[in-house]
């Protein structure tokens, strides 16, 4: 059963500014459950809004990733804190909560690509990291790197009403 929206005056109903929370965090926080289990972790990402998916990358074993392959589905959130709001008892933020489906790339070629669009998203000045024998340029080296997509089939989003978003 979906749910509505408690505060509608906070919701964010517009698909452009629920993509735009996307683009401009570079943190995404992710619940996950395996096993009536739940965890939660942050991870670094880059948007596709072609592919309607975010793009992370991880360790090749581990806890989270242990989780994402024995169940897909996650639910996630990207925060813009605008701080605590002086003597008004209130926070200032936007955010973008998703429902969403893990799968994992395979291919090195596409690995490198999605890695790219990564490096570009949290690196002021991407150009050395991506030429550099010893990370980005070398393909044959992406078959070591985990790199997944979270493919989002719901977003919603809530913001402060003092905040012009």
């Amino acid at each position: 059963m979906p749910y509505h929206m408690r505060r509608m005056d906070k919701e964010i109903k517009d698909h452009e500014k629920l993509e735009k929370i996307l683009r401009e965090t570079r943190y995404v926080t992710i619940a996950m459950c395996r096993d009536n289990v739940p965890y939660l972790v942050t991870l670094s990402h880059s948007y596709n809004k072609t592919e309607g998916c975010l793009y992370f990358h991880c360790a090749s074993e581990g806890k989270k990733l242990d989780f994402m392959k024995a169940n897909p589905p996650v639910w996630g959130q990207a925060l813009i804190d605008h701080g605590y709001n002086e003597g008004k008892c209130s926070h200032l933020y936007v955010s973008a909560m998703f429902k969403g489906r893990v799968e994992f790339v395979e291919d090195p070629y596409e690995k490198k690509k999605i890695l790219g669009y990564m490096v570009r998203h949290q690196e002021k000045n991407p150009e050395p990291t991506l030429s550099s024998p010893t990370g980005m340029a070398n393909v044959g080296e992406m078959g070591k790197t985990i790199v997944g997509r979270i493919i989002i089939e719901e977003l919603t989003g809530k913001k402060s009403a003092e905040i012009d978003f």
